[in-house]
């Protein structure tokens, strides 16, 4: 008889089940409810979800034929709509107290308010949302739509859509509906419903999520500590790691075996050599920092390294936009491959947004791919470009347009670091916490609102803002590494802003990233706005925020800036986000409800940077 102290790795269908069991857990006796037009495929993804979940599957339609002994195309033609729909409205009431399970709903079902308003207190609602080019080739061919008995069924295909996506819109979650194998809608449904039940906070939901999604962690997740429900779980691969102390909040972005983690605390420069050796043990490192930043942190840092047995070197280049530049870039390279690093050692990124950028995208490129980790020193680049693998620098044409996804091997958020930065860069990063109350937690937004005056001083309040950002970007970072889907959110304010940072000439004494964001978010509500998607008062409600902390909100707020509405949507044009030539925005239905529009009519766009232009307060 033998025996081990060896841990039992989990195979990956005990970790499937435990994730399935934790969502499932956590509905409770909520059932799903899948809510969408005709065609949309709410019943065929509704079974293999429901199959996949181990709860009931019911189609609500065929509950109505089932009970009136008759199809719903005999129901319309003998009864007229109006029937149907208050059949329709009973039949939900009862399926929702029969929880849980998964419910597909009849196109018009979530229109009702009194129906919205039974699966909101006893559901989760998904969006199954999909082109109406789609829709029409996967209904066009189904004659027993009664709604489309017209002699241009497609025109009232269209005249419908229009009527009822701003309903579908106020669905919990949106996924994308693609002709393609329906478990990959299965699994974007269920990360979706993580998403947002990990965020929202109605209802309030639970941590045990985080531990049970995750395959690298077996061992109890510790919760409460003094700066919120953050989790500590699994130590890096390699030797064992110092112990985190209870300020510190460990936070780590799943992407299979190129999986990290953030930690976020104070003190940590001063500890980054334990976390590196146990990280690569035996590995050099090429510290690639700025002038600034040098003065400030590199004496730590190479301290901690030192103490650490670990050889290195230092890369310093001049602070500012103008070092994301192909000269710079070069200089880098050669300076890392001047320093006799080998693939497997790593470079440091010890600075702020700029620094992460140029550094990430040296580590991707040098010897094709090296290691590297973000010490991030700004706020803007502890919530943001630190966490997620954008690498790159600028082109004459427009910002990062030259680059690649590099992943960091671990990411080192030093709370402490951030007492030396300047108010106003403290406010530009603070922008970038801001947007992710905005993209997709509205009561993140709400606690700013009250709290950011705790952010500013610093402690708890600033780790919490922190952590909160970070474990938002990296649930969305999980789900789409390489932005071909909601990744795209966290571009909120961004087409706007760089456009304005272009036409800046990137002159940081008179707009710096952050601004231009700020800027571009606020104008992003008033563009909702003025299309007719979200109330005045949400957008009023953002900007006030913005005012109150000191950051800018409108064109006008750019000291000496002139320039017209044809020139900012032609920067506008140079963005990364633009496809085939067209326009793409973040817009709002409402503070914690973003969604990605593509093809935005430049002329609308055109319109509303006019009136902004000769609003100019």
């Amino acid at each position: 008889m033998t025996s081990s102290s060896e841990p039992v790795k989990e195979t990956q269908e005990s970790v499937r089940d435990r994730r399935i069991a934790a969502l499932t857990q956590a509905l409770g006796d909520r059932s799903i409810v899948l809510v969408g037009f005709m065609g949309s495929g709410k019943t065929s993804t509704g079974r293999r979800l429901a199959q996949r979940l181990g709860l009931p599957f019911v189609d609500a339609d065929a509950e109505i034929e089932a009970a009136a002994g008759m199809t719903i195309a005999e129901i319309f033609a003998k009864h007229g709509e109006p029937s149907f729909r208050d059949g329709e409205r009973r039949v939900m009431a009862r399926l929702l107290e029969q929880g849980p399970r998964v419910i597909a709903t009849g196109g018009g079902a979530f229109l009702h308010d009194e129906t919205r308003a039974r699966i909101a207190a006893r559901g989760l609602s998904v969006w199954l949302k999909a082109d109406p080019e789609v829709l029409w080739r996967r209904v066009r061919k189904r004659s027993h739509r009664p709604l489309l008995q017209s002699a241009d069924p497609e025109a009232t295909l269209r005249t419908l859509l229009e009527q009822r996506y701003p309903y579908y819109a106020r669905a919990d979650v949106t996924v994308v509906s693609r002709d393609g194998p329906h478990e990959l809608g299965v699994e974007e449904i269920i990360s979706a419903i993580e998403f947002f039940m990990r965020f929202s906070p109605e209802p309030p939901l639970l941590s045990p999520l985080r531990d049970m999604n995750s395959a690298r962690s077996p061992i109890p997740v510790q919760i409460g500590s003094p700066v919120g429900d953050f989790l500590f779980d699994s130590t890096p691969e390699g030797a064992a790691a110092p112990d985190l102390p209870a300020a510190v909040a460990r936070v780590e972005v799943e992407l299979g075996a190129r999986s990290y983690d953030i930690l976020i605390g104070p003190g940590l420069i001063a500890k980054a050599g334990a976390y590196i050796q146990s990280l690569a043990p035996r590995a050099s490192c090429a510290i690639v920092t700025d002038a600034n930043v040098a003065g400030l942190h590199l004496p730590v840092l190479e301290k901690s390294l030192d103490e650490a047995a670990i050889r290195h070197s230092r890369i310093v280049v001049a602070a500012g936009e103008a070092s994301k530049s192909y000269a710079v870039f070069a200089e880098v390279c050669d300076a890392i491959i001047g320093a006799r690093l080998e693939r497997g050692d790593l470079v440091i990124a010890l600075g702020g947004g700029v620094i992460g950028d140029l550094a990430g995208f040296a580590a991707a490129s040098v010897r094709r791919g090296m290691r590297f980790v973000q010490i991030p020193t700004s706020l803007l680049a502890q919530v943001d470009s630190s966490v997620g693998g954008k690498t790159g620098i600028n082109s004459d044409h427009g910002k990062n347009l030259i680059g690649a996804f590099h992943q960091p091997s671990l990411v080192l958020a030093d709370a402490d670091v951030l007492e030396t930065l300047p108010p106003r860069e403290f406010r530009a990063g603070y922008a970038e916490v801001v947007k992710y109350g905005l993209i997709g937690d509205a009561g993140f937004f709400r606690w700013l609102g009250a709290e950011w005056r705790g952010v500013f001083s610093g402690g708890a309040d600033r780790i919490r803002a922190i952590a909160t950002s970070c474990r938002a970007k990296a649930a969305i970072v999980g789900r789409d590494e390489y932005e071909r889907g909601d990744r795209a959110l966290l571009n909120l304010g961004h087409t706007f802003g760089h456009a304005l940072e272009r036409l800046n000439h990137y002159d940081g004494a008179r707009l710096v990233h952050g601004e231009g964001v700020a800027i571009g978010m606020a104008a992003a509500y008033r563009f909702s706005v003025s299309l007719g998607l979200c109330p005045p008062a949400d957008a009023e409600r953002v900007e006030a925020h913005l005012r109150a902390v000191g950051l800018p909100v409108r064109i006008a707020d750019i000291e000496g800036l002139r320039v017209g509405a044809d020139e900012i949507v032609e920067a506008m044009h140079q963005d990364k986000k633009v496809e085939r030539g067209a326009l793409t925005f973040i817009l709002a239905r409402g503070i914690g409800d973003c969604f990605v529009a593509k093809s935005i009519d430049a002329s609308e766009v055109r319109a509303f940077l006019e009136s902004e232009l000769n609003t100019g307060n």
